[in-house]
């Protein structure tokens, strides 16, 4: 970065947020997305990701497109941008008609910077007509919380496997020589998660920024619980001894949420249970309860977490143990933001599982879902044309759209624009994605029954190998029990 630009950019980071200057690898991020580089970016919670795609974005003229996979999410950027009078705005299913007006007529008036919008929104017809115009200027497609595409593609949100053909399709409406750059920041990734993002998005010589996940004020501890009513009883100890401090409590599933809520509000706790089937006011109800201290804790699954900023949660517990360790890692570091001492507990069944089963069960139910889905894939190929529209499949299969993702991920169908596949292979063979969760599952066991420093093991999973040889973290509970 040029001394001239450096300054420039460090003016405006003065004048929009107040900050002196950069942390690293922020000045290095804004000058890599700035001159049209792809760039790939593991970086923890807290990091100040945000302002490494919003500076960017706000010193070009045209628009950034920011994917993200959660309303609260983008709600939360989008509400301190337009605080500070900046040319942003999000679109969702949520806003009222007039709303969205609004926003694609800035949008094609070009008035905007920075558009906040999920997968679906953004390979919405309506939404596409517009950017995909010629005069449409777009700098740049940004891609957070990046790991959700993995996770949450061929599971239950088939748009992020889409997203990959979307700056090749948006570069032929273009002008001749129009540079698109794509940035795909996330708190975790594995070697393997991070490979897959780079191949999935067509990321072109990405720029790599991985940054060390250790976090020194953050104690994990796991815990062999030997029956249900064990499970619970450690709950209330580990509570009970955090009164008044802020929490989390995590779980598999929504009815684990709802049950668990219900026998904690037996015994006097005043809680909440928090998932994504919850209707959207409800859930903004209890986020604000929480963040304002009005309820300690929520029992909560997955949806709770990811662009909800609060730096005093004191403890973590995970009441199941989550599939994947990057979940794992995502979840544990909403503790301890403000740097000050949090708790992270994971409760797990007794390895034979005689005596305490429903973790097998419930590892079993989501294996056979995975497998369930194989089948239905199966079964599509053998129906659906050679060629077509996705739209079209989803109407009339069941799962349809599901099963082409899945379909896509073995390299059976690619994509030919964001709207149509074509199949690929006559091939039946579906285990490259069943053979990746099956290493995500193993590694994820292995840190559960690891007796290594848990820190140390984290490292050397995320990629951190010459960290991690000879660390200790003393504070682990395998540090703390040598």
């Amino acid at each position: 970065m040029s001394l001239f630009n450096r300054q420039l950019i460090q003016t405006e980071l003065q004048k929009i947020w107040g900050y002196q200057d950069f942390r690293y690898p922020q000045a290095e991020i804004i000058d890599s997305f700035l001159t049209g580089k792809d760039v790939l970016i593991v970086m923890p919670t807290g990091g100040g990701k945000s302002i490494c795609f919003q500076l960017p974005a706000l010193l070009q003229t045209g628009l950034t497109l920011i994917v993200s996979p959660l309303v609260a999410l983008m709600e939360n950027q989008v509400n301190q941008l337009q605080q500070k009078n900046l040319p942003a705005a999000l679109i969702h299913s949520e806003l009222s008609r007039e709303q969205k007006k609004q926003t694609l007529q800035a949008i094609t008036r070009q008035k905007l910077r920075l558009v906040y919008l999920s997968p679906e929104t953004l390979l919405s017809p309506s939404i596409w007509e517009i950017i995909s115009q010629p005069q449409i200027k777009i700098n740049g497609l940004v891609l957070d919380e990046a790991h959700c595409l993995v996770q949450w593609g061929t599971t239950f949100r088939p748009a992020y496997t889409r997203l990959g053909i979307v700056r090749p399709s948006l570069l032929k409406h273009k002008p001749p020589g129009t540079k698109m750059a794509i940035a795909a920041f996330t708190a975790t990734a594995d070697p393997l998660t991070q490979k897959t993002i780079t191949q999935q998005l067509q990321l072109d010589r990405p720029e790599v920024f991985l940054i060390n996940p250790y976090r020194a004020n953050l104690n994990l501890q796991v815990k062999t619980i030997w029956t249900p009513r064990g499970r619970k009883q450690q709950v209330l100890k580990f509570i009970g001894a955090r009164k008044n401090q802020a929490g989390l409590v995590y779980v598999r599933s929504r009815r684990d949420s709802e049950e668990l809520t219900q026998w904690l509000r037996s015994i006097g706790y005043a809680v909440q249970a928090y998932h994504a089937g919850l209707p959207t006011q409800a859930r903004r109800t209890i986020e604000q309860d929480w963040l304002t201290g009005k309820i300690q804790f929520t029992v909560c699954t997955s949806a709770f977490g990811m662009g909800i900023d609060k730096s005093d949660v004191r403890w973590i517990v995970h009441f199941h143990a989550p599939e994947l360790l990057s979940e794992y890692m995502q979840e544990v570091g909403r503790g301890g933001r403000d740097g000050k001492p949090a708790d992270a507990l994971t409760l797990i069944s007794e390895p034979t599982g005689w005596f305490n089963p429903e973790d097998k069960q419930r590892s079993q139910f989501f294996t056979q879902k995975l497998e369930k889905q194989y089948l239905q894939a199966k079964q599509l190929i053998k129906q659906i044309p050679s060629q077509g529209e996705i739209n079209a499949i989803a109407r009339q299969f069941s799962g349809g759209d599901l099963a082409l993702s899945l379909l896509y991920s073995e390299g059976l169908v690619r994509w030919q624009d964001p709207f149509t596949y074509q199949k690929q292979s006559t091939s039946l063979k579906l285990n490259r994605s069943d053979l990746q969760q099956q290493a995500w599952q193993k590694q994820r066991h292995a840190f559960l029954q690891t007796k290594q420093c848990r820190w140390q093991f984290l490292l050397a999973a995320f990629g951190f190998s010459s960290e991690a040889k000879g660390f200790s973290c003393g504070h682990c509970d395998n540090c703390l029990r040598v």
